[in-house]
């Protein structure tokens, strides 16, 4: 029995060795390979949809927690890309904090160090002060980044106003810190900002985008101002936070209805680009839980791409391969010559309606002009009064999957899907989960 052991062992090293002798006299130096079929390659990866925030604050900012903490929050709540966007500034050099100043930093200080432990949270005394270092991104990021599970994007809300009108802007995967400058109205400076994070991404040649963000916060933008910003590809549709008056009011006229005015006119008048509407947390604070706090998971995107990196979701975004949502999952969205069609993924018990909205050709587009009291009671502009033909409802659905069939008559198309399911922590009371898709061109 030895001996036929040993025969056989003999046998296969004289296979292996001749093997490999062929192999080296074929010219090739790789080394054989030992499975029957080479992998597949990574470019045949299906694309898919990937849940993220690009609206974020922390203790770097006026959030009211680490952003260790913050990341932690988005990353075990089933997202898979988030970006940190500070006031004016990226999270980055060394950065001391109060430690016990207010309860709420205390209560932050005590789940900080029960989540990361004493290893990883640093003190020290200041002049008789207790302080916390703030962690900068490059130092915290690799404790969450996974590939293909979740990214962190770097970012910064170039924070600025004109005549006091706020005018928020959201660079994204941003290399370079972004100082806010002036423009000569509020048009010129919603451009000039917008430019230079052009201006860095030409630079650098690293992919990056920018948002306008809540454009009714402080009633700071108006839609003839986004529409005739050129450079504008992208705004906050839905912004979670519950000071930036997403509905509007009696004299102000909704993001929704800032929006199709917006394409309408961009569209049928300027011959410019169209708008893609983002929905974003804007969250600041992560301890009280509730209407009329500023919480993380009130809205986000969904961005359809192969792959898991800033290049992959920025791509989407650009593309418009993305749904902005407050909690309605769409399984697919899909246009051809004839129908934009949606597969809205259904929860037992809830009911979908979908609204086809658009602007047709024929529209009328005149402006009737519109001026409102501020508080010392001089009249401001505001956006104007438009035909209800702008933004009118072409069709409605209650099918899970709706369909639209082009008339060859309109601007654009998109659809905004609302459930009948309450948001579990909402931007307004009453408020229910809602999809909107983004706008096509026939």
């Amino acid at each position: 029995m030895n001996t036929l052991r040993s025969v056989t062992a003999l046998a296969v090293t004289v296979a292996a060795f001749a093997v490999t002798l062929a192999f080296q006299q074929s010219g090739d130096t790789s080394p054989p390979s030992t499975e029957n079929s080479p992998p597949s390659p990574l470019t045949t990866t299906p694309a898919r949809y990937w849940k993220g925030n690009l609206h974020t604050h922390t203790l770097w900012s006026d959030g009211d927690d680490f952003p260790e903490m913050v990341v932690d929050w988005y990353k075990q709540h089933g997202y898979d890309f988030l970006s940190l966007t500070e006031h004016n500034l990226i999270a980055e050099g060394l950065k001391w904090i109060a430690a016990d100043t207010t309860l709420t930093r205390q209560l932050a200080v005590r789940k900080y160090l029960r989540r990361f432990g004493e290893r990883w949270v640093e003190f020290r005394d200041h002049d008789g002060h207790k302080q916390v270092r703030l962690k900068p991104l490059a130092e915290f990021s690799p404790l969450f980044n996974e590939p293909g599970r979740f990214l962190l994007i770097p970012g910064e809300e170039i924070t600025h106003s004109f005549a006091k009108r706020p005018i928020h802007i959201n660079g994204i995967n941003l290399r370079d810190l972004i100082r806010p400058i002036d423009g000569q109205d509020a048009i010129e400076t919603i451009r000039v900002n917008l430019r230079q994070v052009a201006e860095q991404r030409e630079k650098t040649q690293r992919l990056m985008i920018a948002f306008l963000n809540h454009p009714n916060f402080g009633w700071g933008v108006r839609a003839e101002e986004m529409l005739l910003a050129e450079e504008l590809r992208f705004f906050e549709v839905y912004n979670g936070h519950p000071a930036v008056r997403n509905y509007g009011d009696a004299h102000h006229a909704s993001t929704e209805r800032v929006w199709d005015i917006t394409l309408a006119l961009r569209l049928g008048k300027h011959k410019l680009p169209l708008v893609y509407g983002l929905a974003t947390d804007d969250s600041h604070g992560y301890h009280e839980y509730g209407v009329g706090q500023v919480n993380p998971g009130r809205g986000w995107v969904m961005v359809k791409a192969a792959f898991l990196t800033p290049d992959s979701i920025l791509k989407g975004l650009e593309a418009g391969d993305f749904y902005a949502t407050t909690g309605v999952l769409l399984d697919a969205i899909g246009r051809d010559e004839k129908q934009l069609h949606i597969a809205i993924r259904t929860e037992p018990g809830v009911r979908y309606t979908t609204e086809f909205i658009a602007t047709m050709k024929d529209a009328d587009l005149t402006a009737t002009p519109k001026t409102f009291k501020d508080k010392t009671g001089a009249e401001v502009p505001v956006t104007s009064d438009y035909s209800p033909a702008i933004g009118q409802v072409v069709a409605t659905s209650t099918d899970p999957n709706p369909r639209y069939t082009f008339t060859g008559k309109e601007l654009y198309v998109r659809a905004k899907i609302t459930s009948t399911k309450p948001h579990p922590n909402p931007y307004a009371a009453g408020d229910v989960e809602v999809a909107w898709t983004q706008p096509v061109i026939p």
